[in-house]
């Protein structure tokens, strides 16, 4: 165990302070996010020290990448061999004596001017087991010394040695070896990696006047040159602008990346001229701000590097983040973190104006052709939308557009429902005219809403259409959709009533008066629903009950009176076998008779009077096939003027009769909807 023995007197009295290094190393934070820091830190440890030789032109900094030595599997042998630990080499001043006792100094204010915190060698041990240090450096008196050392958690600074040394040329060697597995996975594996990282974390001081000293990564036979790849993705990139908030200024660097490893835009804060905090700049802090921008030299993402004064004396010891609310803070004097991101955006919306035009313009025109070709229901909320909530990702996938705009609309109803319990009630003072203008102001943006419920029932309609008619055309195979799949577009299949919504019964289909009845059953045996006391366990596909209950009528009759029942039979597309007991058309007229002699009840269980003369619709949807037609004339029914279907009355029955074919029923259809369709902007064909 290390300690550390201060002796201090306060008010007269003696105290002596013992720090355990490895419990003061288990407190510290240190996210696994963050597992390269200690190598960062021991870089930027580097930067100072050959600024301290105020030779930064011959500064020069390599950091070297560890792998295990071990063999691997053929299987593995495309990967590369594991990190153990990370070299950095540096030739500026060294472990002086006086650098040297600030690193034997916890919590050392010797190097406070740069930002230094005196904690970043406790985060070397909070990823690696161990440091080994081998420093030469000149001694002030014109001789060259060499210091070697290890740290540390358990033995703190041993094996110390301070020698001669006649090489007379400054070079100083830390390795951190031994990574721990709980940060491990989070090492990236790859040079071009780790030398993007390290290049995102120094950035600042390539930026800065002066400029950075040469900086390399290697590993093995493989060498990045940081100030190669800076030159590459982001020199003559980096635009600078000051902003003063209370009695701060603070210092944005707009930053243009070109790397391909990049994917985001962000904001970066930094303290001590150092990256702390990453945050990826959302879509709605700066619209238009979608995936890549382009500017005349090809594509790029945007970083805007924050730092100030305010921040350097707010950070975390760790340098994970900052000691600096979130929201508004009590104290006035105070600047919050949202107060402060608020005014770097606007500067962010400012410097990428120009390039987020064709953005802005791509996403306004995907969300026109999305509302236009599919979803017209939205076009009345558009006029309520925020504009930058009309701005959105060009790349956005309809189903995600669509949840979008319904969260508008969901939140434009609440809106309006909350209006509602105070715009019929004139507030104090106000006057006549105005209480008027804001009622009709209410009422037109209902009337709004209402008009979009009503074209997302239109828009359903149109699907239904598309979809029937793609469903009645031949398979890859030469074959046909049997007929349960045009069955449940019309009707899902073994349900009734209870079971279902508007929207999922489109016997508009067939009859717009169809979209109204008493109770409907499909693909139901006849014994299972609640209108029959039949025992016939025969399904027709679908069947349905109307039933009168008009007001104005003066009966004493206290049931109501029954207006029909009918009956829809569905055949395969292009079915060619019709015969007697194949019959669609004798089908459903036996299915009307046994509903007949069942004892027809309402839903409730009461009695329908004149059950056994209840007037039938019997509809048959097939193709008019040979044998179809052959069938047909049996029945003596009438052929359309179109030539696509039949109908006629059979008395025997009491029951009308009309057989479909698939191509009139689309066509019947869209041209009854033709009209909504074209007020609402969706082709009809």
């Amino acid at each position: 165990m290390s300690e550390l023995n201060l002796n201090n007197t306060y008010q007269g009295v003696t105290m002596s302070l013992q720090t355990n290094l490895a419990g003061r190393i288990r407190n510290t934070d240190l996210p696994k996010s963050h597992a390269l820091m200690p190598v960062f830190e021991a870089v930027v440890n580097s930067i100072h020290a050959i600024e301290e030789t105020k030779n930064l032109v011959d500064g020069k900094i390599t950091l070297d990448i560890i792998r295990s030595q071990e063999v691997l599997s053929e299987l593995d042998s495309d990967l590369s061999p594991p990190i153990e630990g990370f070299i950095i080499t540096d030739n500026g001043c060294g472990f002086t004596e006086k650098n040297f006792v600030s690193f034997d100094t916890l919590d050392s204010d010797y190097k406070l001017d740069k930002g230094c915190r005196g904690l970043g060698r406790l985060i070397w041990l909070k990823v690696f087991d161990i440091a080994t240090v081998n420093s030469v450096f000149e001694n002030g008196e014109g001789e060259f010394q060499k210091r070697q050392f290890t740290f540390s958690a358990n033995r703190g600074i041993d094996n110390r040695e301070l020698l001669s040394d006649d090489s007379k040329q400054q070079k100083t060697t830390i390795a951190l070896k031994g990574v721990n597995k709980k940060y491990l996975s989070n090492i990236p594996k790859k040079i071009e990696s780790i030398a993007d990282s390290l290049l995102e974390h120094i950035l600042w001081y390539f930026v800065r006047d002066g400029g950075a000293p040469e900086v390399f990564v290697k590993d093995g036979a493989e060498e990045i040159h940081l100030n190669s790849l800076y030159d590459k993705y982001m020199k003559d990139t980096a635009t600078t602008e000051t902003i003063q908030i209370k009695d701060y200024d603070f210092f944005l660097t707009h930053i243009k990346f070109r790397n391909t490893l990049k994917s985001n835009h962000k904001l970066a804060w930094c303290a001590s001229n150092r990256l702390v905090k990453e945050e990826v700049i959302k879509s709605d802090w700066v619209p238009g701000l979608y995936s890549s921008l382009e500017d005349h030299n090809g594509e790029f993402y945007y970083n805007c590097y924050i730092t100030s004064d305010y921040l350097t004396e707010r950070v975390r010891s760790e340098r994970t983040g900052f000691n600096i609310e979130e929201g508004s803070s009590d104290m006035l004097d105070e600047i919050s973190f949202s107060m402060l991101r608020q005014v770097v955006l606007e500067k962010c919306n400012s410097y990428l104006k120009e390039y987020l035009v064709e953005n802005i313009k791509e996403g306004h025109d995907r969300l026109t052709k999305f509302v236009s070709d599919r979803a017209p229901q939205y076009r009345p909320i558009l006029g309520y939308l925020a504009k930058n909530e009309l701005i959105i990702d060009p790349s956005i996938t309809d189903a995600k557009l669509d949840l979008l705009l319904h969260s508008y609309k969901y939140k434009l109803e609440n809106q309006i429902l909350s209006e509602g319990h105070t715009v019929m009630q004139p507030k104090e003072n106000e006057e006549v005219d105005d209480y008027k203008t804001r009622l009709n102001e209410y009422l037109h943006k209902v009337g709004d809403i209402k008009k979009s419920d009503l074209a997302k029932y239109v828009s359903h309609r149109k699907v239904i259409i598309d979809l029937l008619s793609k469903s009645i055309n031949m398979l890859d195979d030469g074959k046909y959709e049997k007929e349960h799949v045009i069955h449940e577009l019309i009707m899902p299949m073994q349900a009734d009533t209870d079971d279902t919504d508007g929207l999922a019964c489109n016997l508009w289909l067939l009859d717009e008066r169809l979209a109204f009845h008493h109770y409907l059953a499909s693909d139901k045996t006849i014994n299972s629903m609640p209108i029959t006391d039949d025992i016939s366990n025969l399904e027709p596909d679908l069947i349905s009950l109307k039933v009168f209950d008009n007001p104005i009528l003066v009966s004493n009759q206290k049931s109501p009176t029954l207006a029909s029942i009918t009956v829809i039979e569905i055949k395969r597309p292009m079915r060619n076998d019709v015969a007697e007991g194949r019959d669609p058309v004798e089908q459903s007229l036996n299915y009307l008779e046994k509903v007949r002699e069942g004892r027809v009840t309402t839903k409730n269980g009461r009695p329908i009077h004149g059950a056994q003369d209840l007037p039938g619709y019997c509809y048959v949807l097939c193709d008019l096939t040979n044998t179809m037609v052959k069938r047909l004339k049996k029945y003596d029914l009438t052929m359309t003027s179109d030539g696509m279907g039949y109908f006629g009355y059979n008395k025997a029955y009491k029951a009308y009769i009309e057989v479909m074919s698939f191509d009139q029923l689309v066509k019947s259809a869209t041209e009854r909807n033709s009209a909504f369709f074209t007020h609402l902007g969706i082709p009809s064909f």
